[in-house]
């Protein structure tokens, strides 16, 4: 009879052989254990892989932050840039060679706080870049502030009586910005990621993922992994993602609905 250990150590060397790993870099993920960003980066392979993208002509970009070191865990080739400016970085990237697939990563304080005038831009520009926003609605890295999506009354250690701010909603920019590709997401559910970030691709135009993730360090209460699992759920099955005034419609209406929201008609 076969031991786990074994039964382990062949399904590992099963992943292998179908070179899903493939576009993982020797250095191994610097994030605590137990945290959201792991799906997200399974996802993200998982589309290179299955795309069969040529590994030197993809590049991913970020800024600052847990997801900061990103390029560093991908084979592919890599720009970590200051804080809040993986957009324009990417823009420039894709606009220097537009035969490269461009992967924007960065969390929600980095996007959507020092990093949030930019994201109008590139997408009223319509400009082929595919934009990963990991939100786990807090600072991570430097040690747990509320974040641009930290929801109101969150008490961190930098708002101990509670968050007065109300809530950026992500989602809802990208659509009012003209992004052509949005799709909303759960870091539990990498294949849906992997699935939406390969149609993204395809897309000619700017495309924006919003995935919802924990901080399984310093956020007890609020985006917890029993909590997104309680709320996320997926879109109706006979919602239309062509329809721009029903994207809105179901954003404004339910925080929790995922797939793709929308995607511009050719």
């Amino acid at each position: 009879m076969k031991t786990q250990a074994r039964i382990l150590a062949e399904q590992l060397n099963d992943i292998k052989e179908s070179g899903k790993l493939a576009p993982r870099s020797g250095s191994l993920p610097t994030w605590c254990p137990g945290c959201g960003y792991f799906g997200i980066h399974q996802g993200i392979n998982e589309c290179i892989s299955t795309m069969g993208l040529p590994l030197h002509q993809v590049v991913t970009v970020s800024g600052i932050g847990c997801a900061g070191r990103y390029p560093f865990f991908s084979k592919t080739y890599g720009l970590h840039t200051v804080h809040g400016r993986a957009l324009p970085a990417a823009t420039g990237v894709k606009l220097g060679n537009p035969n490269l697939t461009v992967f924007a990563v960065g969390g929600d304080g980095d996007g959507l706080a020092i990093g949030g005038a930019h994201l109008p831009h590139i997408a009223r520009r319509n400009i082929d870049v595919n934009y990963i926003l990991f939100d786990n609605s807090i600072y991570g890295l430097t040690k747990g502030q509320p974040s641009p999506t930290s929801a109101l009354g969150s008490k961190t250690k930098a708002s101990p009586y509670g968050t007065v701010d109300k809530p950026l909603n992500a989602t809802l920019m990208a659509l009012a910005y003209g992004a052509s590709f949005v799709a909303r997401l759960f870091a539990g559910d990498p294949k849906s990621i992997t699935e939406a970030l390969i149609e993204g691709v395809r897309n000619p135009g700017f495309s924006f993922f919003h995935i919802y993730t924990t901080c399984v360090t310093f956020d007890k209460t609020f985006k917890t992994w029993t909590h997104l699992k309680e709320w996320t759920h997926p879109l109706p099955s006979d919602y239309d993602a062509s329809d721009l005034r029903l994207a809105f419609n179901q954003v404004l209406e339910d925080d929790f609905s995922l797939g793709v929201i929308f995607r511009k008609k050719d």
